[in-house]
């Protein structure tokens, strides 16, 4: 997974400093390349990888770097290599379950330029952006193809996402820079995503840096955001033809510890039944936070079964990070 980050943007797709009103030079400089190294026994090591890389945006001029959360859950070892080459040991901070953000701290905090945080509520459809991973080469040209609602398998959900196009191959933590020169938010997901006559095309998903205010001051207060957490179910859920089906559940999770097996068809949460994978979500959270017992409907070689389940914290599964 590390050695493909040593390849480059394809080359038309490489916008021009000059092409622009701001520095581009110096935004890109606030672009890092990220490395993670995960325990083996980590509960995300054998879903995401004992090794991890991708790339974070500083945002803060004691070294504070932004990324996405899966590049660094249950990190143990964390390097930042700088637009210049230079490596950098740091420390997982934080990561949010619910916007998916994670903060990084670099720990030797010289010649690390800050990137000023945009609106991306301000952002439109068409709007041209550039889309940056660490290293000066590793950045192309995009536009904003899409807002819209966002669901996860993993039990994650985001009321209004970014979608850019074309996709660049180095999504994960990428900052995607608006016209202005301001981050609008950090790269997530590469999808497929339907467009007319029945064709498809690649983007990229982006985390809005909207979501980002409203919980740093907790999350660098305390690791995570002061309120209790969403009641999770272990539950990685697929939407096909209006039906909620489970394709699997975490190993010793609540939900498979309550009989929920692959297959089953989602029908109801309580007395409400469930009418995509993004209401499923919405009414299990609705039920209270974790820790709650979640009624669940589910339909079994065409009989419904009840179960009762006992939702947990998601990050009681999770390893803490260590600092180096």
């Amino acid at each position: 997974m590390v050695e493909k980050f040593r390849r480059e943007a394809p080359p038309p797709d490489q916008p021009k400093p000059e092409d622009f009103g701001f520095d581009l030079d110096r935004a890109l400089e606030s672009v890092v390349a990220l490395q993670a190294e995960i325990p083996e026994d980590g509960f995300t090591a054998s879903i995401l990888g004992a090794k991890r890389a991708g790339s974070g945006v500083v945002i803060g001029e004691n070294g504070l770097v932004l990324t996405i959360g899966y590049l660094i859950t249950e990190a143990q070892s964390v390097w930042l290599t700088s637009a210049e080459g230079r490596l950098i040991p740091a420390h997982a901070l934080a990561v949010d379950q619910e916007t998916g953000f994670g903060l990084v701290q670099a720990l030797d905090r010289s010649a690390l330029p800050t990137l000023d945080l945009g609106r991306s509520s301000q952002a439109r459809l068409g709007d041209p952006v550039i889309v940056a991973a660490g290293g000066r080469k590793r950045f192309l040209r995009a536009n904003i193809v899409g807002k819209h609602e966002f669901v996860g398998y993993w039990e994650y959900l985001l009321k209004e996402a970014i979608f850019t196009a074309p996709a660049h191959p180095f999504w994960g933590g990428a900052g995607l820079i608006g016209s202005d020169g301001k981050l609008l938010g950090i790269g997530s997901l590469h999808i497929e995503q339907a467009i007319e006559q029945g064709q498809r095309r690649d983007v990229n998903m982006i985390v809005p840096i909207d979501l980002l205010a409203p919980v740093l001051g907790d999350l660098l207060r305390c690791g995570r955001v002061d309120k209790p957490p969403r009641p999770w179910l272990g539950v990685y859920s697929t939407e096909s033809d209006g039906r909620i089906i489970v394709a699997g559940l975490a190993e010793g999770g609540p939900a498979a510890a309550a009989g929920m097996r692959r297959g089953d068809i989602v029908c109801a949460v309580g007395d409400s039944s469930v009418a995509s994978l993004g209401d499923f979500y919405r009414k299990v959270w609705s039920r209270g936070p974790a820790g709650a017992e979640i009624p669940i409907e589910v339909e079994r070689d065409e009989l419904r079964v009840w179960l009762r389940i006992r939702s947990i914290d998601r990050s009681g599964y999770l390893k803490k990070p260590r600092l180096h």
